[in-house]
């Protein structure tokens, strides 16, 4: 990296890693060093490895059907080919509107094979979001399915001029649809996913990638409340899967030929994306997909199909851990259980241990870190707020919150930055934002917390309002801007209030216009449908005649969020 780009991150020309050894690394197991090196390549090459090196092992299970590798590398490369049949060029992107399918490793390893960069569309998003990240990240191409859920709206983006092309994979190409699919229009504009051809076909000249090439570009939410993407590389992504690999391998988990692992984190998340596909495909780990979370159908693949891992958010585990009869259940097939996304209840995590014998998993780490941070071993008990100890790699110092340049002692509280071989170069088309972002190579994670003698990080509260629910990063603001779009409302404030299920949702605060009917939470739920995602939906409305203001006559989110701690009334849900 020359001067020009570190000073463009707030990196000073030459500047280098920090004394060592870290306070972290005295809590390592035995054996593993830090700077253990990490590997980095392109994730073509990495699904080739897998390839040539697992060939008739099921890569993943999906409704009954089973995928070798070696026909999964087919169709990716017919995929490929496809792709550049409809003209897309290295450094095009390819966007992908799926849910959890088979048609989403396919199209994802071959665009990035046909040398495109991927964005990830949510199917939780609604079609203004969908619209916006289209025009942001360039995309012309979108691949989505005819599951009667996403078809309308791919179809409308092609439409509205958002895409130029759509590429269809049909759902009943993995086995029999749940429902129904709506036709396919007969339209020059949309292209189908074709059968692979032989082994002995030619395969294309396929573009020269390298591992510092944008992979994907992964959207998250950004300081104005509108979606910013984090520019993720090969190099990122696979130093995070090799990252694991290595802490895994020292733990004593390391991959097994008879592993399974159950998706049902949605892999357009980098959640899933990372710890489930990329590192499943690393190992030759089998993949039973799923399309949705299901706490029936998970306990079966635990108890019938012998699934020895799974990731999930806290949700999952809730509902898994109350599940009727659940103390019944076989759960002895499972290796290793990983909650993120958000924290986890205390009271959930000790019955999951006490079911499985397994101390749930976890850790800490963003979208911008692929999602590679921190870990808690499972060796030892940690108080409340902590995300543990940085992986292999990767550096973390607490900084002050006045001048991200000034590192601070063990136990004083600052903001959280991090650097690694799995940490973003910034963000696509933001250069300001990138700028601010960074502070001598670290990236700023907004997170505010401290350090331990132990090298043990906490987390204390987060320097924006950001609201995880569910796994998910819930944005008050977006939520705001779409409620002051109703013609009766005045002013609107949402904060984060504490959810049983989801760990976080949010609640509206709202001053209605003078002479305005009274508005209902579910009223209010259909008005914002159409506007924001599902996942977004205020959870609580409580209406006010007048909300708490600043001296300089901002909404102050503060006084709403101390009242709501004081009263801890039960919310209207």
């Amino acid at each position: 990296m020359g001067n020009t780009a570190r000073a463009a991150r707030g990196e000073a020309p030459g500047a280098g890693p920090s004394c060592r050894p870290f306070a972290w690394e005295r809590s390592y197991p035995p054996g593993l060093s830090w700077d253990t090196p990490i590997e980095t390549s392109t994730l073509p090459a990495l699904l080739d490895n897998a390839v040539s090196a697992y060939g008739d092992r099921i890569a993943v299970e999906f409704r009954g059907r089973e995928i070798s590798f070696r026909e999964l590398g087919r169709r990716v490369d017919a995929a490929a080919a496809g792709f550049m049949r409809l003209g897309l060029r290295p450094g095009d992107a390819v966007a992908l509107y799926l849910p959890n399918t088979p048609w989403h490793p396919v199209a994802f390893f071959g665009a990035l094979r046909a040398g495109a960069k991927v964005v990830h569309l949510s199917p939780l998003d609604p079609p203004r979001a969908l619209s916006r990240k289209l025009a942001d990240s360039g995309a012309r191409v979108l691949v989505a399915t005819d599951h009667p859920q996403m078809l309308p709206a791919a179809l409308g983006l092609l439409r509205q001029g958002h895409a130029e092309r759509l590429v269809m994979g049909e759902d009943a190409a993995w086995g029999p649809s749940p429902a129904p699919p709506p036709p396919i229009p007969d339209d020059p504009r949309v292209a189908r996913f074709v059968e692979p051809v032989s082994d002995d076909a030619a395969a294309p000249a396929w573009p020269a990638i390298s591992p510092g090439d944008v992979a994907v570009l992964q959207y998250t939410g950004g300081t104005t409340g509108h979606p910013r993407a984090a520019m993720l590389s090969h190099a990122n992504l696979t130093a995070a899967v090799s990252i694991y690999t290595v802490w895994n391998r020292a733990t004593g988990r390391g991959p097994l030929p008879t592993d399974r692992t159950i998706g049902v984190l949605p892999l357009f998340h980098i959640f899933a994306l990372t710890a489930v596909l990329l590192y499943s495909i690393r190992h030759g780990i089998e993949i039973l997909l799923r399309p949705r979370f299901d706490a029936e159908t998970t306990l079966r693949d635990i108890e019938e199909k012998r699934a020895t891992s799974m990731s999930g958010v806290p949700t999952m585990w809730i509902a898994l851990a109350h599940f009727p009869g659940v103390e019944t259940r076989d759960l002895s097939a499972l290796r290793y259980c990983g909650s993120g996304g958000a924290g986890m209840p205390h009271e959930v995590a000790l019955r999951f241990q006490h079911l499985t014998g397994h101390r749930l998993g976890g850790g800490w780490g963003m979208t911008e870190t692929s999602p590679a941070g921190t870990t808690l071993p499972a060796d030892r008990a940690y108080g409340p707020g902590a995300i543990g100890l940085p992986l292999p790699g990767i550096e973390m110092q607490v900084v002050a919150l006045d001048d991200p340049h000034r590192v601070l002692g063990v136990g004083e509280t600052g903001e959280i930055r991090i650097r690694g071989p799995n940490v973003t170069s910034g963000y696509w088309n933001r250069p300001e934002e990138t700028a601010t972002a960074f502070a001598d190579g670290f990236f700023l994670t907004g997170d505010i917390g401290r350090m331990d003698a132990d090298g043990c990080f906490f987390i204390v509260d987060r320097k924006k309002d950001m609201i995880l629910s569910g796994g998910f990063n819930v944005y008050p603001r977006m939520i705001e801007e779409a409620i002051h779009e109703h013609p009766d409302v005045e002013e609107a404030a949402v904060i984060g209030v504490p959810d049983a299920y989801r760990g976080q949702a949010a609640k509206a605060f709202v001053k209605l216009r003078d002479g305005a009917p009274e508005l209902t939470l579910d009223a209010l739920r259909a008005f914002l449908s159409e506007r924001i995602g599902r996942h977004e939906l205020p959870a609580a409305l409580e209406l006010r005649d007048a909300l708490p203001h600043t001296p300089v006559g901002k909404l102050s989110k503060r006084e709403l969020a101390e009242e709501e701690n004081a009263s801890a009334r039960p919310a209207q849900t």
